[in-house]
This record gives structure tokens, C-alpha cells and sequence, in this order.
């Protein structure tokens, strides 16, 4: 039976530090490894939601890997939280999908993480 993970990605890439990068990096590499031997998932959540424009620039140190990763992982963006943190430009440049399950009261709509575990998700959360 293969596993399903789901890798939720919430640093913030405006802080500058090495840890929102630490987390980022990390985040990809699990999701990478985990799809090897069953299905993984990225969601880039929150302030994780400006990683998307972030990492599409061929300079940036963890750029092959989110390239390696969008490939062959499935990769989407809470669309709630792309719009409260002004990132919706750089999700819908990354053609990722936006999703919004979850219609908490004063939000557009956010990812729901409990839809994830009731399909059979484990949830790691960077």
C-alpha cells in the first residue's frame, strides 16, 4: 500500500532568513522523497504562499528543486491565503492550482487540511 503526504509549506520568504529558506528547502526535498515510494502533495499555505514567485527565479538556491518537484508533485496554494498575502499574481504565474475548501468565517476560502487527513493524508508542515 503506498502512502499519501501531504507537505505544507508556510515560512515566509519576505523575512530573508536562512531558516524560511531552511524550511522551504526541506519542505521540497520531503515532498520529492516521498513521491518516490507513494503520493505527495505540496501546498504552499499562509506567507508560504510568496514561495511560488520566489522559487521561479533560475537564480534562487532551491530553483531546481521546485522545478524537479512541480514535475512530478502535485502542487497547489491555499487561495484564500494568496489573496491576504498579496500572492495571487505569483501562484497564477506558477500556474499552480488554487483551492479553498475550507470557507472559514472572513476568509475567501483556504485550503482545508482536515479534507487532506479524512482522504488519507499525513500532513508535515514547514
Amino acid at each position: 500500500m503506498s502512502s499519501k503526504t501531504a507537505v505544507v509549506v508556510l515560512s515566509d520568504p519576505s523575512t530573508g532568513t536562512e531558516e524560511a529558506l531552511g524550511r522551504v528547502f526541506n519542505a521540497l526535498a520531503s515532498a520529492w522523497e516521498f513521491a518516490q515510494g507513494g503520493e505527495a502533495l505540496v501546498l504552499f499555505q499562509g506567507a508560504g504562499t510568496r514561495w511560488p514567485a520566489v522559487l521561479a527565479d533560475p537564480a534562487h538556491p532551491a530553483h531546481e528543486l521546485y522545478t524537479a518537484v512541480k514535475k512530478q508533485v502535485a502542487t497547489v496554494a491555499s487561495g484564500g491565503c494568496a489573496t491576504v498575502f498579496g500572492a495571487t499574481e505569483g501562484v497564477e504565474g506558477e500556474e499552480i492550482k488554487q483551492i479553498s475548501q475550507n470557507q472559514a468565517p472572513g476568509t475567501p476560502g483556504v485550503a482545508s487540511i482536515r479534507e487532506l487527513v479524512q482522504s488519507g493524508y499525513h500532513v508535515l508542515t514547514f
